[in-house]
């Protein structure tokens, strides 16, 4: 069985991933003593992280406990390069998932931002997408899915609602493509 490339992502319901400023406070309102949206069961799946550059430096703001230590990170950045710690700079992602893919190991989880997943669904790298839906309306920011990607067709896995109001939608790759 080849390894997956798996876009595990929250968006605001208008499909934003964060504020112009990079703010993602919105995505606490979900939050719930006990309750990780299968985050836990989802990470046991996965050997490799793949994020872009701006998302990597908002999450050492964060928490460096997000890192995941126990994974090889890959971080999408044209200007930095070589290794900090367990975290790899590579400039390319289409070269990145080849080698990946090559390899033996589990899926490949992509958690953003924008940039980087409008390069995977342009080159139509990402094999299953699961996308988190806030119950929020942000009105401008930074979109999860930008324009000027080619049209691709989804199969529906799944959906799964919380009390929350958070929606999880799980579609993989469609093996036809869609109709002219």
């Amino acid at each position: 069985m080849s390894r997956k490339v798996i876009l595990y992502i929250a968006m605001s319901l208008d499909g934003y991933l964060a504020k112009s400023n990079d703010n993602i406070d919105f995505l606490t309102q979900v939050e719930r003593p006990g309750e990780d949206y299968g985050y836990a069961d989802f990470l046991s799946t996965v050997d490799t992280v793949i994020w872009g550059r701006r998302t990597y430096e908002k999450v050492l703001t964060i928490s460096p406990e997000y890192l995941h230590q126990d994974k090889q990170v890959y971080v999408l950045s044209q200007s930095r390069t070589g290794q900090a710690g367990h975290v790899t700079f590579v400039p390319d992602v289409q070269e990145l998932i080849t080698t990946l893919k090559a390899r033996e190991g589990k899926d490949i989880y992509c958690d953003g931002g924008g940039e980087i997943v409008a390069a995977l669904l342009r080159h139509g790298l990402i094999d299953r997408l699961i996308v988190s839906v806030i119950p929020h309306l942000l009105g401008e920011g930074i979109r999860l899915f930008r324009d000027g990607r080619p049209e691709q067709a989804l199969a529906f896995k799944r959906s799964i609602s919380y009390p929350s109001g958070l929606v999880q939608l799980w579609y993989d790759k469609a093996t036809a493509t869609p109709a002219e």
